[in-house]
């Protein structure tokens, strides 16, 4: 039996709906989703197999200009996104008129590889705008093929995935069959526990702060974890901890329901919070928590 297998790497603005997308496809919460542009910082690997196919996808933070050290290195690793790819999916949603960054768009317009345009929201769009969207991004990336999607409510998703399988090239598989993805439990750990941070605080703070799991041990029926929350700041960490703990506790409790869906065992999580200047400027600190390597 011919065997296909291929990397599929989603790039776009921020909050387009490429971890939506890439989740929908795998059918695991891989990626976190929230409603603040540059949830996603790391490039995600998201591996779905079949019998005769491998289609190893790719998450990718959102295009913006680079305000400091970290962003930088966000934004390198959507360049590498370019590099590997066997088809690339660019992801746009119903009203966008450009890409952000225009050396990137350039890239996409002259890509060699197939490139399948996604007009992504279109349940909040009318027919006349849905029209009128497809003939300007026709104009735009004349090298696409546009499919018009809604990945939150899985409309054409199906459609997109079938004509993924069918551009991948003939090859033996990268990974495992049985491995759903590139990286450690610790890191879906962080992660979570960030995404719950995105989503109960406010301003500057989601984004001053990285998580790093210190310790996990794995027994039978239970998984025994410590994260440390690092902020950039002393007025941070008390806004991360709140009045007499709560806001921290919030944080762990909902992380904690999340992690024990995802791993399918108790979880017993402990949390707290450290001071680590400046975090996002340091290159020895960005490397330490897998940004520059």
């Amino acid at each position: 039996m011919m065997h296909k297998a291929g990397f599929v790497n989603i790039i776009g603005n921020p909050n387009v709906g490429k971890s939506t997308l890439m989740n929908a496809f795998v059918g695991e919460k891989l990626s976190i989703i929230t409603s603040k542009a540059q949830t996603t910082r790391h490039r995600i690997l998201g591996i779905v197999n079949g019998d005769d196919f491998q289609m190893v996808l790719s998450d990718t933070p959102g295009i913006i200009k680079p305000a400091y050290e970290l962003q930088e290195s966000m934004m390198g690793f959507v360049k590498s996104a370019f590099e590997d790819a066997d088809v690339l999916i660019y992801m746009v949603e119903i009203g966008e008129q450009e890409l952000k960054d225009a050396d990137f768009f350039n890239k996409i317009t002259n890509s060699t590889i197939p490139v399948l345009l996604l007009l992504n929201k279109i349940d909040k769009s009318n027919q006349e705008q849905l029209e009128s969207q497809v003939q300007l991004w026709a104009k735009k990336v004349p090298n696409a093929e546009i499919f018009p999607i809604s990945a939150l409510e899985g409309f054409n998703v199906k459609e997109v995935f079938n004509r993924i399988i069918e551009l991948l090239p003939e090859s033996p598989a990268f990974y495992p069959k049985d491995q759903l993805t590139d990286k450690p439990e610790r890191f879906f750990i962080n992660e979570t526990i960030r995404e719950k941070i995105l989503l109960h605080y406010k301003k500057e703070i989601p984004y001053a702060v990285e998580v790093d799991t210190e310790e996990f041990f794995e027994e039978e029926h239970i998984i025994r974890v410590r994260a440390v929350i690092m902020v950039e700041r002393e007025t941070q960490k008390g806004i991360i901890i709140g009045h007499k703990g709560t806001a921290l506790k919030r944080v762990g409790v909902e992380a904690r329901k999340d992690l024990e869906t995802f791993f399918g065992k108790q979880i017993h999580l402990e949390t707290y919070v450290k001071v680590n200047k400046n975090w996002r400027s340091n290159q020895n600190q960005l490397k330490r928590f897998g940004y520059n390597n």
